[in-house]
């Protein structure tokens, strides 16, 4: 159905008309928005949705709406800088602080080997800059260490989909979501990280009833309000909750068994690992009470159509990858899979991270080519007319085994592009520490609190500043044109590689340059030729067909001109042996398999389903920290802030970090809404003001993620746990073990003080004195009678959220 009628969103600062409107796409949440970027006297002045893009069709959220700002802020950085030998950052010229990173760059080659040399992206950079990166990374410099900020947010997707379908690429689209019977979002707050999209689910709802909508969340959030059912989990009970609810479609016999037989593998495995699972064991597990549970398991096992979505909250969890699989399993037992309104719609976080993994910038190979295939690498060194055995080869590494690297002083250059790690890893004191011990070039536009660390500076350009190509969650490739040129001493990420590798004379093995290409244009040209043949094949792609049809989904190629809805429509995987993408996982352990060990299993072309067993999270609540920690977005900002808190609007929306906590535990605290708190982890603490309420259930707080100044002390991630998924190595932000203590004077009343005249003394109210201290009756107070004040009172101004599909 999609949306019934345009609605052009719009936010210009102009004087006059606007000189020109530039075809562009939103680059903040991984939906995809299409937009127009204005342009006034060669500044960006404003933005306005695209009414012809099927994605919004001119919607645009309350960030992407202000995203320009940061484009046009004072303290953008304008110039190289290089940290001098008394520890101050300084001014540089671009040939100096390129020749100091090619020689330090060909010092720790030497040195330590091909992977001292990591290379540290983002999922908010263009397909062009990832597939540069690989082939610098893997040809060039022969490193395997190249990871993102993806590994952060929604590596889990890709390791989900490989082990259940032998390729990356998320089955489901958008388009499937206005089908559907029935829509799951497990882990996903898409009112607060997707607001275009969820706007267009409840358009649909309001006007048809469907689809039924259930939301799976430890939290009441925005999306959970909405929901026909909403299953409030204990934390990191992912895995029980859907083992739970698989067994009791399986003894219902609600299965596609002719579905099972013929197009999968390993059903009998994964029935017998669920068969413990009753509904009230999971019940028990989970806290979800077993009325509720059967209900969700009756609709779930007689949907006619279903639609899954994941995203941080079950990739950031104990258990990530199995629980997205056993999602995987739901489907494929129904066989609800590639049909209209059907399939996992496993998401991404960032507007590019899709890409980074389809095009090679993070762990895969160029072209979902598994790295353990000799006929994947010789394919791809043909390609690059280069010698097979120089490519690296094996599995790869994320970020958190990177920085056991550092640690162990193995790693001579980090090369930090478009991220701020040093607010968004967790156990964010640690990965400092790491990074004092390495060579750090930092790329961004701004100078993030990973400038600390910093020993080059490049200056960056931003959104609509630059060209290149997107892909956005549901595989739809979007074009971003370039609307102005960068400020003066900015260059874009795209040349600052190109203009590395010309310093570094990267060749073939011919001797010739390795780099040919000279412009993103060109580049996505070499691309196609990388991705033909594969699952991502782009070869139909051209930039003026993504402008005449806002965005094509891929595969794109002579058999499917127009694009692709959605995956595995004639109910073939990509799974076999000299095809497939990755020869899986062990599910428990993470070791990656053999070739020898992936043969047996005999898929050849079937959808693979996994046994799911539960293993609570490693940290839990204990007697010195007796809370649950999760941590997350909030609709008015992105990741760090680093464009967000540059908006005026935003930054006044939400402008501190701030503690949610349940009206329960805070009783039994006595605590008061704004009183600063103090959050204290086995890694450290934090102070920030108490907003108390019922959106978190009893024994867990909630801390959002993307503050994190090193002169306060507000940085969810100073507190987070550093334990990964065996499987994806994506953190487990969502659970650690916590406690709050109250930062308070303690005042002795006097005879001639009452609590009227000690609450005008402190500036509180005498309501707020009366609560902090647990008194009902001021008869109860008396001469000696030791009151507690509040250190502090911050009433955390943050605004509302009222969607537009609350005003329909």
């Amino acid at each position: 159905m999609g949306w019934d009628k345009e609605r052009i969103d719009m936010n210009i600062y102009s004087q006059g008309e606007v000189d020109k409107w530039v075809y562009n796409t939103c680059n903040i949440c991984s939906v995809g928005c299409g937009c127009y970027i204005a342009v006034k006297d060669e500044k960006i002045v404003g933005i306005k949705g695209n009414g012809k893009h099927p994605i919004n069709r001119g919607r645009l959220g309350p960030k992407g709406e202000n995203q320009w700002y940061a484009n046009n802020s004072t303290d953008r950085l304008m110039t190289p800088l290089i940290r001098n030998s008394s520890g101050e950052l300084t001014p540089a010229t671009w040939d100096e602080a390129m020749n100091l990173i090619v020689a330090k760059t060909k010092k720790s080659l030497k040195e330590k080997g091909a992977n001292s040399i990591s290379i540290y992206s983002t999922g908010q950079g263009f397909l062009e800059d990832y597939y540069t990166l690989a082939k610098i990374g893997r040809a060039g410099l022969q490193t395997h260490l190249l990871d993102a900020n993806t590994r952060l947010c929604t590596a889990t997707t890709e390791f989900c989909l490989l082990q259940s379908f032998g390729a990356d690429g998320t089955p489901a689209s958008f388009d499937d979501i206005d089908e559907t019977d029935t829509l799951m979002l497990f882990g996903h707050n898409m009112a607060e990280t997707g607001t275009v999209l969820f706007e267009r689910i409840m358009q649909r709802k309001k006007k048809t009833g469907k689809p039924y909508l259930i939301v799976v969340d430890p939290r009441k959030t925005l999306t959970a309000q909405e929901a026909d059912l909403h299953l409030q989990l204990y934390p990191g009970t992912n895995v029980a909750l859907l083992n739970g609810l698989i067994n009791f479609i399986l003894q219902q016999g609600n299965i596609d068994n002719e579905f099972i037989q013929n197009y999968t593998i390993g059903f009998e495995d994964m029935k017998d690992s669920v068969k413990e699972w009753t509904l009230e064991r999971t019940a028990k597990q989970t806290g979800i009470p077993s009325d509720l549970l059967k209900e969700a398991s009756i609709r779930l096992g007689k949907t006619n159509s279903l639609v899954t979505t994941t995203l941080q909250g079950t990739f950031q969890s104990a258990d990530a990858t199995t629980a997205c699989v056993a999602i995987n399993n739901l489907h494929l037992i129904r066989g609800l899979i590639g049909k209209p309104g059907c399939g996992p719609l496993h998401m991404a976080g960032q507007p590019s991270s899709s890409a980074n993994r389809t095009a090679g910038g993070v762990g895969t190979y160029p072209g979902q080519r598994n790295s353990s295939n000799p006929k994947h690498i010789e394919e791809i060194a043909k390609l690059w007319n280069m010698d097979p055995l120089t490519l690296p080869v094996g599995p790869e590494k994320g970020i958190e085994e990177q920085i056991e690297m550092m640690e162990k002083g193995e790693i001579g250059v980090f090369w930090n592009i478009g991220t701020n790690p040093l607010v968004s890893l967790p156990n964010r004191r640690r990965a400092k520490k790491a990074l004092e011990k390495t060579f750090v070039i930092v790329q961004d536009p701004f100078l993030t609190e990973t400038a600390a660390v910093a020993d080059v500076i490049l200056p960056a350009a931003l959104w609509g500043e630059k060209e290149g190509t997107m892909e956005n969650a549901d595989r739809t490739i979007n074009l971003l044109r370039k609307a102005i040129d960068p400020p003066k001493g900015v260059k874009a990420d795209f040349y600052i590689l190109l203009d590395f590798a010309r310093r570094m004379n990267l060749t073939d093995k011919d001797g010739n340059p390795l780099i040919r290409f000279s412009s993103p244009e060109e580049c996505f040209e070499e691309w196609k030729l990388i991705s033909k043949g594969r699952p991502c094949d782009m070869t139909g792609i051209t930039y003026d067909r993504l402008e005449k049809y806002n965005g094509l989904r891929w595969p794109v190629n002579s058999e499917n001109p127009q694009g692709t809805t959605r995956l595995y429509s004639n109910f073939v995987f990509p799974t076999h042996s000299e095809y497939t993408q990755s020869y899986t996982k062990d599910q428990f352990t993470g070791r990656a398999l053999t070739k020898g060990e992936f043969e047996p299993k005999k898929a050849e072309g079937k959808a693979m389903i996994h046994p799911t067993r539960y293993l609570p999270p490693v940290e839990q609540p204990n007697e010195e920290y007796p809370l649950w920690l999760t941590t997350g977005r909030l609709v008015w900002h992105w990741h760090t802030r680093t464009k967000t808190a540059r908006s005026p609007l935003l930054q006044s929306k939400a402008p501190h970090g701030y503690v949610e906590i349940n009206e329960e535990d805070a009783k039994d605290l006595d605590l008061i809404n704004g009183e600063i708190v103090r959050i204290t982890s086995p890694r450290g603490w934090i102070k920030v003001p108490a907003r108390i309420g019922n959106v978190v259930q009893r024994g867990l707080i909630f801390v959002p993620f993307h503050y994190g100044s090193w002169t306060t002390r507000e940085a969810a991630n100073e507190l987070t746990a550093d334990f990964t998924d065996p499987l994806s190595k994506q953190p487990t932000f969502k659970q650690s073990a916590c406690k709050i203590e109250k930062i308070r004077n303690v005042h002795q009343l006097t005879a001639d003080e009452t609590i009227e005249t000690l609450a005008e003394y402190y500036g509180i109210s005498e309501e707020n004195l009366m609560k902090a201290n647990g008194l009902t009756e001021l008869s109860n107070i008396g001469d000696g009678r030791r009151i507690e004040v509040p250190l502090s009172m911050d009433d955390v101004p943050l605004t509302p959220y009222l969607p537009d599909y609350k005003r329909l």
